[in-house]
């Protein structure tokens, strides 16, 4: 995995309009994210499109690369995976790609009438305890100052650890998920892992920082000692990359 890895960004060459980018700033733009993929050595893509569809991140046919709007706020690392994906010589290169692309968080939006997945009952006993431990680690690494969110676990969840989400504007609280099926398989230390990891886009969230795995998440991630990115996928994904001949 990680001579996959090596190969994977070693491999991509610097332009020098690259200079003129701060890869790891959100892009504003459609066509500004197209140009920081540029300086990344994109080359087979023309125009871009920006999209909000739940079941595929990242896909092109011909020369349109559709890649969702979340993307817009990802850090190098993820837009080099998403060159790699489209330029990748082997697929051993872009399946790694895919493994970094998938990790960038993407905001769960409900649709619009759908009300959020409520904790079954027989899941209340650990959603109060990953709530104490949200207590806790509220207390130890933020100095007790982020607000006490709901904590849900869900059954839903195959191809995330966990989820941070955002009050809306409907009046839905803010709140953070779990997945039942990452507790199950990987043990409580890892879901304890996961749930710091979604406390720091918490923590971005309340202290005025955009929600992303950018350089401001990663050097808090290294402040209470987390890996920036999620250690494993709880099963195999869903098709969210597609590729078009």
């Amino acid at each position: 995995m990680l001579h996959a890895l090596t190969r994977l960004f070693g491999r991509a060459r610097h332009d020098p309009s690259q200079l003129a980018f701060d890869l790891d700033a959100p892009a504003p733009t459609a066509e500004a994210l197209l140009a920081k993929l540029r300086a990344l050595g994109l080359r087979r893509i023309a125009t871009i499109r920006l999209t909000r569809n739940r079941a595929v991140m990242v896909s092109y046919r011909g020369t349109e690369l559709r890649v969702h709007e979340a993307y817009l706020a990802a850090g190098e690392t993820v837009l080099r995976a998403i060159v790699t994906f489209l330029e990748g010589r082997t697929r051993a290169e872009r399946r790694a790609a895919q493994r970094l692309i998938l990790a960038h968080d993407v905001p769960v939006v409900p649709r619009r009438g759908t009300p959020r997945e409520r904790t079954a009952a027989a899941d209340l006993p650990l959603a109060n305890r990953l709530a104490e431990a949200h207590r806790e680690l509220n207390d130890r690494y933020f100095g007790g100052q982020l607000r006490e969110v709901p904590i849900r676990v869900s059954r839903r969840m195959r191809s995330r650890l966990g989820h941070y989400t955002a009050a809306t504007a409907a009046g839905d609280p803010a709140e953070i998920a779990i997945s039942r099926s990452h507790v199950r398989r990987h043990g409580w230390e890892e879901a304890v892992h996961t749930l710091l990891h979604e406390m720091v886009h918490q923590w971005q969230d309340e202290t005025g920082h955009v929600i992303d795995h950018g350089r401001t998440f990663r050097a808090k991630a290294r402040e209470v000692g987390i890996e920036a990115s999620a250690r494993r996928l709880v099963c195999a994904p869903q098709p969210r990359i597609a590729r078009s001949a």
